[in-house]
């Protein structure tokens, strides 16, 4: 590990550039983009090379900093633009400085908000769907806690409010100057002989079992999906698929499946929240919990884990279809199997589908997920059973908007639907390689349409299977 040095040391060695002056020559390693992924989960930012690279990371508490060293390569315009790329809101990140910092070793800096849970690893190349990546660093913060988001539900519920839909555009990308850190690139870093660089930690407190979500706080006294006055209410779970690193399948004219799904979700969740479902138990509220609201990457198993933290009611998982031919179209819905799939389709899809990791990426010395993945491959026949019943649903009311690819429920095993204890469903809402369907997906008026369906399709769901049943104790 790299030992500490001073400003003086720094500027005596007349090694330090900030965005300009000498000559753009990677040594060896090209750096061929660069990406940030803003949310409030956490913060990535990405460097995508072409071919792996030497890091040395470094963690100054007070004031807050992540600096890493990039041994073998010379400053270039491509970590140049990676200052450019904070947005002003960004919940962890302040702004970026980047240097030389020997002739082999450019150093990056991050200014953060607040104390953050950093990890830093590396990813393999990846060709999967839509996504072709070569080799990347990955730096995640993740905070330091997080709320609980079952009573962050129930306080949203109590106070009669929505949960706020983030714009689908991005916030205008700012330099490091308008985000107010000193004009001296690097030397504040080690201005101080009383602050010490202290060593990244293999393993942060943040990972959870799949090593990449923070932990959440105990839900224990907001348990039963209850409100203060005892009421209970429904909770579903939409999980908009990919996001992030991961664009999922991509149509003809550019569009994303990411970011269609996230359209759709936020278009639900709308419905949801202003639903009150009539059972013979009496009228059932609803609340709709997004597994994320905003583009970034969450692990297959951590979509499962959040969904569980809030106890929800039901699970959807929403994406967008694709082929290797344009003229597949039609939708489809998804239930786990706990044998083989259903037909060579589902086996082929749930196999595309489960390989979203490997293109979000996860940091591997961080996993130990055995005890985890062992609970969530108990799905139960009575969950299985319930998320066919769903299903059903489901392909009746889209079936009266549009073309169905399958007319029945498929199965499969999509590692995203093993929660033993919540009704799953998958939907793939169209196909997105084809043409047609792919203006479709962009349409506001056909997203309103598959909104209304699905809605319909869980309000008769519950009608006929109120929640009230499966209420846990505290």
């Amino acid at each position: 590990m790299s030992k500490p040095l001073h400003r003086r040391t720094l500027l005596k060695g007349g090694t330090l550039a900030l965005l300009l002056g000498r000559a753009d020559i990677a040594l060896g390693a090209t750096i061929v983009a660069v990406r940030v992924w803003p949310a409030a989960d956490y913060t990535r930012v990405t460097i995508e090379s072409d071919t792996a690279l030497k890091t040395t990371p470094l963690f100054v508490a007070n004031p807050p900093r992540l600096a890493v060293d990039i041994d073998g390569i010379e400053l270039n315009p491509a970590l140049r633009e990676l200052v450019g790329k904070v947005r002003s809101d960004d919940p962890y990140i302040t702004g970026v400085r980047v240097g030389q910092y020997t002739p082999t070793t450019v150093r990056l800096v991050l200014d953060l908000r607040q104390m953050v849970q950093p990890q830093v690893f590396n990813l393999q190349p990846v060709s999967v769907g839509g996504a072709r990546y070569q080799h990347r660093l990955v730096l995640d913060l993740y905070p330091t806690k997080v709320a609980d988001p079952l009573e962050a539900l129930i306080v949203d519920r109590l106070n009669g409010t929505h949960t706020h839909v983030p714009s689908m555009t991005a916030t205008p990308s700012v330099s490091a100057s308008t985000l107010g850190t000193p004009s001296d690139p690097l030397g504040d870093l080690m201005a101080s002989q009383n602050r010490q660089p202290q060593p990244l930690a293999a393993q942060t407190p943040a990972a959870s079992a799949s090593g990449t979500s923070a932990p959440f706080t105990s839900a224990a006294s907001v348990a039963n999906n209850t409100d203060k006055g005892g009421e209970r209410f429904i909770i579903v779970a939409l999980d908009p698929g990919h996001g992030g690193e991961d664009p999922g399948a991509i149509g003809p004219r550019g569009t994303k499946e990411k970011d269609v799904v996230l359209q759709i979700a936020h278009r639900m969740r709308e419905r949801i929240n202003n639903t009150v479902i009539k059972t013979k138990y009496g009228n059932l509220p609803m609340r709709a919990y997004l597994t994320r609201d905003a583009d970034f990457f969450v692990p297959l198993q951590v979509r499962v884990d959040k969904a569980r933290r809030v106890q929800a009611d039901l699970f959807v998982s929403l994406h967008a279809d694709a082929f290797l031919t344009p003229q597949a179209k039609g939708a489809s819905v998804f239930a786990l199997s706990q044998g083989a799939a259903s037909s060579a389709a589902a086996r082929w899809m749930a196999t595309q589908e489960n390989r979203a990791d490997l293109v979000g990426g996860l940091n591997i010395k961080t996993q130990d997920a055995t005890v985890q993945r062992a609970l969530l491959d108990m799905s139960t026949t009575a969950q299985i059973n319930d998320s066919l019943k769903l299903g059903s649903e489901m392909l009746g009311q889209i079936r009266r908007i549009g073309k169905l690819h399958k007319p029945q429920v498929e199965q499969a095993g999509f590692a995203v639907l093993k929660a033993p204890d919540i009704p799953s469903v998958l939907v793939e809402t169209a196909f997105i390689s084809n043409p047609d369907e792919e203006a479709r997906l962009t349409s506001e008026s056909y997203q309103n349409e598959l909104a209304n369906a699905l809605m319909k399709s869980i309000e008769r769901y519950f009608s006929r299977n109120p929640p009230l049943a499966r209420t846990r104790n505290t």
